[in-house]
């Protein structure tokens, strides 16, 4: 078996390190380690709170700003833990492949923080948000940017990636629907918006013409 690229062993530190964390909580739920209040402690210092955008007093001075990375490391449980892990590994894999290690993991702290803006800018209430689907729905922007590239270079149609995002956006409003609209599709918009535009930033070549600088690295 040939061993894992940096790259690779990069995003298994990652889905790692979201596994540990949730572990960590799911054992304090259950009465394990003696606190049971750690979840609401995570979710209170590390979730995405939209009031900590206007009047609200933090729980520290950089909360305000640190919260558009923290947020995507905490879950709601382990089904959601999991499905975002398996999701993460398969985009993820995709992307490396296309623009190495580094571009990776520009694509996703661009991806964390796009989807923590359209949360904060587009949340009608002020519950947290917590999970990492902003940076997946930003990996697949990224995906479907350079796709758009590819078939545009080559002549070919476009009807691939319209039925995609349509698609995400039919998925999206099922689960809406069927959460009685506790899905932050804000966050998925703001991450696929922010996946999208930096996708192009980092190789905004298609796969026909010379790499881009960030794209020669296949770490």
């Amino acid at each position: 078996m040939a061993p894992l690229r940096p790259a690779a062993r990069g995003l298994i530190g990652l889905i790692l390190l979201c596994t540990l964390i949730e572990a960590t909580l799911l054992l304090a739920d259950l009465g394990m380690l003696g606190l049971p209040r750690l979840r609401q402690l995570a979710y209170d210092y590390a979730g995405f709170w939209p009031g900590l955008l206007g009047n609200w007093r933090p729980n520290y001075a950089l909360q305000p700003w640190t919260m558009f990375l923290t947020y995507g490391f905490l879950h709601g449980g382990p089904v959601h833990l999991v499905v975002n892990m398996i999701t993460l590994w398969s985009l993820g894999r995709a992307v490396i492949d296309r623009v190495g290690g580094r571009g990776f993991w520009l694509l996703y702290g661009a991806a964390l923080l796009g989807g923590g803006a359209g949360f904060g800018l587009l949340a009608s209430d002020l519950r947290p948000m917590v999970g990492a689907s902003g940076a997946l729905f930003g990996l697949v922007g990224g995906i479907l940017a350079w796709t758009y590239v590819d078939r545009y270079s080559l002549e070919e149609a476009m009807w691939p990636v319209i039925r995609a995002v349509l698609l995400l956006v039919a998925l999206n409003v099922v689960f809406w629907w069927a959460m009685g609209g506790q899905l932050a599709w804000e966050t998925h918009l703001g991450g696929f918006v922010a996946g999208w535009i930096m996708a192009l930033l980092i190789d905004p070549r298609p796969l026909s013409g010379e790499p881009a600088p960030l794209s020669k690295p296949r770490d």
